[in-house]
């Protein structure tokens, strides 16, 4: 069996008001994966600005824009050239009136291989995304790329199994995992530990279920009453942690993944061969002791 690996870089960033400045800096920090050996890059959930959902303002709806459009061409130009595939989260504008938390997939050739739109929409303090984004309409995704066969989520998919296991199921080798989660400031750190273990105990369990390898990046740095805490990471189809970030520094990341492990994992685990599929119509209610 030939080696099947793929270098998967992260870059977990803070950023400021300006787009273009983040836009920039994040190129900047493509360029550092490559020189790495990075064959496919993530970026963070909504890298071009700062998290504008802890607020409803219907100004914030100017940072929408195309997709593809004026920063995928950009970055286009930037994969093409470093040969590289990106996985970019940016704030679409369908239509008037119409936007979505929306992840485009580049390929290492500068292609577009298309777009995965957000699914679950949070709406919680600090976190009003339901008044900015309508769910997707189209879907789960997996993408073709020069590298691997990889899946993307987005930040509050991350807590669904139900969305991991379907795009495993398309045939997803990685899932990707753009994010945008932190602390609120007045909290204490018991509390911080505690919300960010259970968010990499869920993503892991994603990666364990369903015999792939999970890439979570994250955002850093406090915007308004909010500290994003990093952390990113990168778990093997085991769970076992093969990178994690720091909570308050900007990092670049590149880690070599084993595809030819996935066969290995998956028959030494055979979730995906023991599935009972003729027993699982309930999930698609809502909900079933009341019935």
């Amino acid at each position: 069996m030939s080696k099947r690996s793929v270098k998967v870089g992260l870059v977990q960033m803070s950023c400021v008001k300006d787009k273009a400045t983040n836009i920039n800096k994040a190129i900047h920090k493509i360029r550092q994966a490559a020189q790495q050996g990075a064959n496919i890059i993530c970026l963070q959930e909504l890298f071009a600005s700062l998290y504008f959902c802890n607020v409803e303002s219907y100004d914030n709806f100017a940072l929408g824009e195309a997709i593809p459009g004026q920063t995928t061409e950009l970055l286009q130009t930037t994969a093409k050239e470093l040969e590289v595939v990106i996985i970019a989260s940016l704030f679409e504008k369908r239509a008037e009136g119409l936007y979505h938390n929306t992840t485009a997939v580049i390929d290492a050739d500068g292609s577009y291989l298309g777009k995965y739109r957000k699914n679950h929409i949070p709406d919680d303090p600090g976190y009003y995304e339901k008044f900015y984004f309508t769910p997707s309409d189209i879907g789960y995704r997996t993408f073709e790329t020069r590298f691997a066969k990889i899946g993307v989520l987005i930040c509050w998919d991350q807590w669904f199994p139900e969305a991991a296991r379907i795009t495993a199921l398309m045939g997803a080798e990685i899932l990707f995992y753009p994010t945008a989660i932190g602390w609120a400031l007045a909290q204490n750190s018991e509390t911080n530990q505690d919300q960010y273990n259970a968010w990499q105990t869920i993503q892991r369990s994603h990666a364990i279920a369903n015999g792939v390898y999970v890439v979570s990046v994250n955002r850093v740095g406090i915007e308004t009453e909010m500290q994003f805490w990093g952390g990113s990471f990168i778990a093997d189809p085991f769970g076992k942690i093969l990178y994690q970030a720091s909570h308050q520094n900007e990092e670049v990341h590149v880690q070599e993944l084993d595809l030819n492990l996935l066969d290995y994992y998956r028959t030494h685990w055979p979730f995906l061969r023991d599935r009972r599929i003729d027993t699982y119509q309930p999930i698609l209610q809502r909900w079933l002791a009341d019935k």
